[in-house]
């Protein structure tokens, strides 16, 4: 069909070619052959690139593995960073908790895709391996309401995961497939920092609702951030937006205000990058101890600012699906 309708497109530019001489800008008459010819040129090789540029579009399409819904999970939400050490798995524990306490219809999960640096079970104070169902499935630990898998339930504590990307991979697949999550509303994914196969793998075998950039305002996680943006934009993953971690320290003893990682950074990238500023969660050394002891803020300081903040993000994260789906 595409192939007639150039043919009869470029036989009515020749028609039009030889009734009508060009004329150049100059003023100078082209030879009315000479000038059919450049027209025809010029068109063939826009008709060749369109056609190169869908055939590249079905190559990936049909390299790409069929994404599959995780049984029983209504939505996925992704928590990422571009880099590590900026407070990704603690916002991502506190987010499944801040989506419970929001709203305790809501059932959510919480699975940790940081293979090689698993910090769940820690956060959760979860220990112990998962039991089997009866259809051989992995049954995930359950604490505070919400179940969770992870890596650290399956090697011991201290054991190194060594593993090469195939391994890896095998282990991914696993999680996503293998886990008896029941009904949940939302399963909240930590995963881990960078841009690499393990993101590529999870975006590319599972629908994903939605992804939340987690950031320090510092300049250079700033960069990394916006690189594991553009990524999920890349994959076709809406990005709900980004939250600004350690945004403000306040001294406990004179409740002075020290921005030490700078100012309002993660705010204007989001700006710069046209997604919503989901809010900021700040510096403080309640969430460092409650985190430590396995108690996450949310629910050992649920009245707390930085319970609040968490609770906010929450929130903002349940507006922006809501835009997203609808």
């Amino acid at each position: 069909m595409l192939a007639q309708l150039t043919y009869r497109k470029l036989s009515h530019l020749l028609r039009v070619c030889v009734s009508k001489p060009s004329v150049l800008g100059t003023g100078t008459e082209m030879n009315t052959g000479a000038s059919c010819w450049l027209q025809v040129k010029r068109r063939q090789r826009s008709v060749d690139s369109k056609s190169l540029a869908e055939r590249q579009k079905q190559q990936m399409a049909r390299s790409l593995p069929k994404q599959k819904p995780i049984s029983g999970v209504q939505q996925v939400v992704v928590v990422a960073s571009g880099k590590g050490g900026v407070g990704k798995s603690t916002t991502a524990v506190n987010l499944a908790l801040g989506l419970m306490a929001n709203d305790p219809s809501k059932s959510v999960g919480l699975l940790d895709a940081d293979v090689y640096g698993p910090s769940i079970p820690t956060l959760m104070n979860l220990k112990g391996n998962p039991e089997l169902s009866d259809n051989n499935r992995m049954i995930p630990l359950i604490n505070y309401g919400v179940p969770c898998m992870s890596m650290g339930f399956l090697v011991e504590d201290t054991a190194p995961i060594v593993w090469r990307g195939l391994m890896v991979m095998s282990a991914i697949e696993k999680l996503l497939r293998q886990v008896d999550w029941g009904s949940l509303d939302y399963l909240v994914v930590d995963m881990p920092p960078g841009t690499g196969d393990v993101q590529l793998s999870i975006t590319q075998n599972i629908p994903i609702a939605g992804a939340v950039i987690v950031s320090t305002p510092q300049d250079v996680a700033l960069l990394d951030a916006r690189r594991g943006a553009e990524m999920f934009r890349k994959v076709n993953v809406p990005v709900l937006g980004l939250v600004q971690n350690m945004s403000v320290f306040q001294c406990p003893n004179c409740n002075h205000q020290t921005h030490i990682f700078g100012s309002d950074g993660a705010r204007q990238l989001a700006d710069t990058l046209g997604v919503q500023f989901l809010g900021d969660v700040p510096l403080h050394l309640n969430i460092r101890e409650s985190s430590d002891r396995g108690r996450p803020v949310v629910v050992s300081s649920p009245d707390s600012p930085e319970a609040v903040a968490y609770r906010s993000l929450a929130s903002a994260v349940v507006q922006r699906l809501q835009e997203v789906s609808g």
